[in-house]
Protein backbone atom coordinates (compact mmCIF):
# COMPACT_ATOMS: atom_id res chain seq x y z
CA UNK A 1 0.00 0.00 0.00
CA UNK A 2 0.94 3.41 -0.52
CA UNK A 3 1.24 5.93 2.24
CA UNK A 4 -0.49 9.16 1.98
CA UNK A 5 3.03 11.14 2.52
CA UNK A 6 4.41 9.04 -0.99
CA UNK A 7 1.12 9.66 -2.75
CA UNK A 8 1.40 13.49 -2.19
CA UNK A 9 4.95 13.41 -2.92
CA UNK A 10 3.99 11.51 -6.68
CA UNK A 11 5.64 8.23 -5.40
CA UNK A 12 3.49 5.00 -7.08
CA UNK A 13 4.23 1.53 -6.83
CA UNK A 14 5.67 -0.78 -9.59
CA UNK A 15 3.55 -2.39 -11.91
CA UNK A 16 5.76 -4.71 -12.98
CA UNK A 17 5.42 -8.34 -12.61
CA UNK A 18 8.02 -10.81 -10.34
CA UNK A 19 8.19 -12.64 -13.87
CA UNK A 20 9.10 -9.46 -15.82
CA UNK A 21 11.85 -8.62 -13.41
CA UNK A 22 13.23 -11.93 -13.16
CA UNK A 23 13.32 -12.30 -16.53
CA UNK A 24 15.18 -9.11 -16.61
CA UNK A 25 13.08 -7.19 -18.72
CA UNK A 26 13.85 -3.15 -19.56
CA UNK A 27 11.51 -1.10 -20.20
CA UNK A 28 13.78 0.84 -22.19
CA UNK A 29 15.48 -1.63 -23.95
CA UNK A 30 15.17 -1.17 -27.60
CA UNK A 31 12.73 -3.79 -29.22
CA UNK A 32 12.61 -5.40 -32.72
CA UNK A 33 10.08 -3.65 -35.34
CA UNK A 34 9.28 -5.95 -38.05
CA UNK A 35 9.06 -3.81 -41.14
CA UNK A 36 6.69 -5.53 -43.94
CA UNK A 37 6.66 -4.16 -47.40
CA UNK A 38 3.66 -3.41 -48.69
CA UNK A 39 2.38 -5.20 -51.47
CA UNK A 40 0.29 -3.96 -54.87
CA UNK A 41 -2.85 -4.29 -55.47
CA UNK A 42 -1.14 -6.81 -58.78
CA UNK A 43 1.03 -9.03 -56.01
CA UNK A 44 -2.11 -9.41 -53.82
CA UNK A 45 -4.06 -10.66 -56.87
CA UNK A 46 -1.35 -12.93 -58.52
CA UNK A 47 0.62 -15.56 -56.61
CA UNK A 48 2.85 -16.35 -59.36
CA UNK A 49 4.01 -12.50 -58.51
CA UNK A 50 5.21 -13.64 -55.37
CA UNK A 51 6.29 -16.84 -56.21
CA UNK A 52 8.83 -14.50 -59.15
CA UNK A 53 10.09 -12.75 -56.45
CA UNK A 54 10.87 -15.65 -53.85
CA UNK A 55 12.52 -17.22 -56.47
CA UNK A 56 14.58 -14.06 -57.68
CA UNK A 57 15.69 -13.45 -54.10
CA UNK A 58 16.21 -17.18 -52.75
CA UNK A 59 16.81 -18.96 -56.30
CA UNK A 60 19.06 -19.25 -58.74
CA UNK A 61 17.77 -17.07 -62.11
CA UNK A 62 19.28 -15.27 -65.09
CA UNK A 63 17.44 -12.13 -67.19
CA UNK A 64 17.70 -11.53 -70.67
CA UNK A 65 15.87 -12.48 -73.99
CA UNK A 66 19.56 -14.06 -75.55
CA UNK A 67 20.48 -16.22 -72.87
CA UNK A 68 16.67 -17.42 -72.19
CA UNK A 69 16.92 -18.49 -75.66
CA UNK A 70 20.69 -19.95 -75.58
CA UNK A 71 19.24 -22.23 -72.58
CA UNK A 72 16.10 -23.22 -74.16
CA UNK A 73 18.09 -24.61 -76.87
CA UNK A 74 19.85 -26.94 -74.26
CA UNK A 75 17.65 -27.35 -71.61
CA UNK A 76 19.74 -26.36 -68.93
CA UNK A 77 16.21 -23.86 -67.04
CA UNK A 78 13.68 -25.99 -65.25
CA UNK A 79 11.32 -22.86 -65.89
CA UNK A 80 11.30 -20.09 -68.42
CA UNK A 81 9.00 -16.72 -67.32
CA UNK A 82 8.18 -14.35 -70.58
CA UNK A 83 6.91 -11.10 -70.49
CA UNK A 84 3.26 -10.71 -72.06
CA UNK A 85 4.21 -8.07 -74.44
CA UNK A 86 6.75 -9.68 -76.41
CA UNK A 87 5.21 -11.71 -78.99
CA UNK A 88 8.59 -12.10 -81.17
CA UNK A 89 10.58 -14.34 -78.30
CA UNK A 90 7.14 -16.53 -77.41
CA UNK A 91 7.48 -17.41 -81.23
CA UNK A 92 10.81 -17.99 -81.20
CA UNK A 93 10.31 -20.22 -77.61
CA UNK A 94 7.82 -22.29 -80.05
CA UNK A 95 10.10 -23.09 -82.58
CA UNK A 96 12.31 -24.72 -80.13
CA UNK A 97 9.91 -27.07 -79.07
CA UNK A 98 11.97 -27.10 -75.88
CA UNK A 99 10.78 -29.40 -73.17
CA UNK A 100 11.33 -26.49 -70.43
CA UNK A 101 7.93 -25.38 -69.55
CA UNK A 102 7.68 -21.61 -70.63
CA UNK A 103 5.10 -19.24 -68.53
CA UNK A 104 3.71 -15.46 -70.24
CA UNK A 105 3.59 -13.50 -67.51
CA UNK A 106 0.40 -11.19 -67.57
CA UNK A 107 2.43 -7.93 -67.50
CA UNK A 108 4.75 -5.94 -69.73
CA UNK A 109 8.21 -6.18 -69.41
CA UNK A 110 8.76 -3.38 -67.06
CA UNK A 111 6.31 -5.34 -64.72
CA UNK A 112 8.29 -8.12 -64.64
CA UNK A 113 11.48 -6.12 -63.77
CA UNK A 114 9.61 -4.26 -61.14
CA UNK A 115 8.42 -8.03 -59.71
CA UNK A 116 12.53 -9.22 -59.88
CA UNK A 117 13.11 -5.80 -58.29
CA UNK A 118 15.38 -4.61 -61.36
CA UNK A 119 15.18 -1.03 -62.40
CA UNK A 120 15.17 -2.40 -66.08
CA UNK A 121 12.65 -3.99 -68.46
CA UNK A 122 12.74 -7.84 -68.44
CA UNK A 123 11.86 -10.09 -71.20
CA UNK A 124 12.41 -13.39 -69.74
CA UNK A 125 13.46 -14.79 -66.72
CA UNK A 126 15.70 -18.30 -66.81
CA UNK A 127 15.04 -20.06 -63.39
CA UNK A 128 17.34 -23.03 -62.11
CA UNK A 129 16.84 -23.51 -58.95
CA UNK A 130 13.56 -22.35 -57.10
CA UNK A 131 14.73 -21.43 -53.83
CA UNK A 132 11.79 -21.36 -51.54
CA UNK A 133 9.41 -20.57 -53.61
CA UNK A 134 6.86 -22.72 -54.93
CA UNK A 135 6.53 -21.55 -58.45
CA UNK A 136 7.58 -25.14 -60.07
CA UNK A 137 4.04 -26.37 -58.27
CA UNK A 138 2.16 -23.41 -59.60
CA UNK A 139 3.26 -24.23 -63.19
CA UNK A 140 2.31 -28.06 -62.51
CA UNK A 141 -1.22 -26.86 -61.13
CA UNK A 142 -1.55 -24.07 -64.02
CA UNK A 143 -0.75 -27.07 -66.92
CA UNK A 144 -3.34 -29.64 -65.34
Amino acid sequence: MVDEKEEKMGVEESTETDSELEAGKDEYAPTKKVVRRRKSKKEKENPLSAAIRLAVESGKVEFGSNIGLKNAAVGKAKLFVVAGNVSGVMEKFKALKSEVPTIEFEGSSIDLGSICGKPFPISILSIYEQGSSNILDLVKKKAK
